[in-house]
């Protein structure tokens, strides 16, 4: 079965062309000017449309327990939402906790997704007990697809790594080729800030961002540059929310060292004022980590400056749900936190509202250019994390993860209208310009007039090269 994408604009991360695309066997098979094919058996008329390369989010976690719930998107779910915005690849996050080695934790996340996935996905590991054993399983999580490792110098006695076992997961890293992923807070001094605030009854969840401040952000980022440089390794900073964060990888990128960071959505759009700070328990819904920053220190025109310049290179979502009230399975969620703003779990929905939202935010607010937001959302996620040109493109040989979307419909995000698990969307109420339309996976038609035609299943796993970038 050919497909033909006729009467569109393709936009890549470095053309903007008028052309028509065909598709043979999941792959695109030729790209040329509108009309040059009357063969396919089926066509899809995109004219007026852009028809962009499918979003890869490389940081989201299904299923992730935290803080006594889990996030309440699963695999099904979850990568079912991300289709709908628009994104048809998902790099999530496999755990290993202490006492387990990664091979045990690879293959519990494995298992959760197998069979259940909308789109296509891969995994990156959470390395919580670095020891010997650790460190001789990166070898095999390697050879399985599994070519990225995260560290935590943040929450101390779930995830937490010394600088040590950080140096020593570094240089593994380095002799291998694999990048190291860094949460970079200084856990340690955020625990005593919290510890104080609960002391003076300081309990709502806007004490979330008060005892996490942007100095605990910088002063990590900092420190985990030193060592991978220490250790000659290849660090991408994840969730990059603070001005003073971003200054250490522009300096250390300005020297040369492949020093690469993300941001989200939520450090673009939101703020500590508007979302965090709202009245009684209502900031809850915005309580992630690394927080929502401070509007008026500047931190969102510093975010957005360095995703033009390239100091920062990958848009993610960090997509990470827990409901404001029960949830059908698994009960309690934000309200754990009602009365300590500690036990709020950390992390909001974003999966689903990413490529709309740097298109309106980004493109149509003049920060960024057409072609940088296919970059920042599909093309420099997939050659950080080794799926590029399979995936972050639309090219002749390239899987046909193809998104057509309207650039010019204005319409109003809404808990309403989106398909993840959660009871409320962190951006209620905000108009956009653009909307996804139609998405196909590899060729197959799996979003179409605003309905999922697609199956359980349909995603596959992706093993995952090592990065395509070095600098």
């Amino acid at each position: 079965m050919k497909t033909l994408i006729s009467g569109g604009t393709v936009v890549t991360a470095i053309d903007t062309v008028r052309a028509d695309v065909l598709i043979d066997d999941g792959v695109v098979i030729s790209i040329g000017v509108p009309g040059f094919n009357d063969e396919a058996d089926n066509i899809i008329d995109a004219t007026g449309k852009y028809v962009i390369p499918g979003g890869i989010d490389p940081h989201t976690h299904m299923e992730l327990p935290f803080g006594g719930t889990s996030a309440s998107d699963n695999f099904e779910s979850g990568t079912r939402a991300a289709a709908w915005g628009g994104t048809t690849t998902i790099v999530d996050f496999a755990v290993q906790v202490k006492g387990e080695s990664l091979i045990d934790g690879f293959d519990a996340w494995m298992g959760k997704a197998d069979g259940n996935c909308a789109i296509d996905y891969g995994f990156h590991m959470i390395a919580g007990d670095i020891n010997d054993q650790s460190l001789a399983d990166m070898d095999e999580l390697i050879e399985r697809g599994c070519t990225s490792f995260k560290l935590f110098m943040a929450y101390p006695g779930v995830f937490y790594s010394d600088d040590g076992e950080i140096l020593r997961a570094m240089q593994k890293a380095a002799s291998v080729g694999a990048i190291i992923m860094m949460h970079a807070e200084n856990g340690m001094a955020i625990d005593v800030l919290r510890a104080q605030a609960l002391e003076r009854g300081e309990t709502d969840p806007v004490n979330h961002g008060l005892t996490r401040p942007a100095l605990t952000e910088s002063e990590a980022t900092h420190r985990a540059i030193v060592l991978s440089e220490l250790a000659g390794a290849h660090l991408y900073i994840v969730h990059l929310s603070a001005k003073e964060a971003l200054a250490h990888v522009a300096t250390a990128r300005d020297r040369g060292l492949p020093v690469f960071a993300e941001t989200c959505p939520q450090y673009l759009f939101l703020s500590h004022e508007d979302h965090l700070d709202s009245e009684g328990f209502e900031g809850a819904k915005y309580v992630c980590s690394t927080p929502v920053r401070m509007r008026e220190e500047g931190h969102q025109d510093a975010l957005w400056t360095g995703l033009a310049t390239n100091d920062l290179q990958v848009i993610s979502t960090d997509h990470c749900p827990f409901c404001m009230d029960d949830h059908p399975v698994l009960g309690m969620q934000k309200r754990l936190g009602e009365g300590d703003f500690t036990a709020i779990p950390n992390g909001l929905p974003g999966v689903e509202d990413r490529y709309q939202l740097i298109y309106d935010g980004g493109v149509i607010g003049g920060h960024i250019d057409l072609n940088r937001w296919i970059e920042l959302c599909s093309t420099a996620p997939a050659k950080m994390f080794g799926m590029y040109p399979q995936k972050g493109t639309i090219a002749v040989g390239s899987d046909a993860d193809i998104v057509i979307f309207d650039p010019d419909v204005m319409w109003t995000k809404s808990v309403d209208q989106h398909h993840m698990d959660v009871d409320y969307s962190a951006y209620e109420g905000r108009e956009v310009q653009g909307r996804v339309e139609t998405v196909l996976l590899r060729g197959s038609v799996i979003i179409e007039n605003n309905e999922y035609v697609g199956n359980k299943g349909d995603g596959m796993y992706l093993p995952r090269d090592l990065a395509s970038v070095h600098h």
